[in-house]
């Protein structure tokens, strides 16, 4: 309860508006983007507070170390080593094939500065789960934020993204001058 009034208190004194779908009633992977910013944290923590959706996110090791590696466990929060990225693919399907509660966050633009290519993660872990997709955004343009559409992957990566990447394309990010077009290495 406490979330949800922290939620709705956000969005009552900030510009930000919740504009979003239904919340999916079983385990997805959401992927959150455009990242481009701290800021996107914030908004992606109001969003599921707000829809009481029980969410864990991947971060970097490093946001887990210190005194803030608590306070980022308890807010949903599985550290990454970025040096070995598809063993860790590994230990995200398994621990998501053996507990039906959880939505798992990822926001495949990997940082929050423009890169070429999203890394593909999501995708695999959405695949090897069979979990469903949530596609979650942050809009500057239109200081919206919230969940769009849940679909089932095809198998066809380049059919996939395309479904993605229209979502996605008029959706500028916090900081729009760092958004990545939504691609794949393995699209090539």
């Amino acid at each position: 309860m406490i979330r949800k009034t922290l939620a709705r208190a956000f969005f009552a004194v900030t510009p930000w508006k919740l504009v979003t779908e239904p919340a999916p009633n079983k385990p997805v992977v959401f992927v959150g983007a455009p990242h481009t910013s701290n800021w996107d944290f914030i908004l992606m923590l109001a969003v599921a507070w707000s829809m009481d959706i029980h969410i864990r996110w991947i971060g970097k090791d490093s946001l887990f170390s210190g005194r803030k590696g608590p306070i980022m466990r308890a807010l949903g929060g599985i550290p990454v080593d970025r040096e070995n990225p598809r063993k860790f693919v590994k230990e995200i399907v398994e621990k998501f094939s053996t507990n039906e509660s959880l939505g798992l966050v990822i926001t495949p633009d990997g940082t929050r500065k423009k890169n070429e290519y999203w890394k593909s993660g999501f995708y695999r872990i959405a695949r090897d789960t069979g979990m469903p997709v949530t596609l979650a955004f942050v809009d500057r343009n239109t200081m919206s934020t919230g969940l769009g559409p849940t679909f089932e992957l095809s198998g066809n990566v380049t059919e996939d993204m395309d479904f993605i990447r229209e979502f996605f394309k008029d959706k500028a990010g916090f900081a729009p001058e760092n958004r990545a077009i939504p691609r794949l290495r393995e699209e090539l």
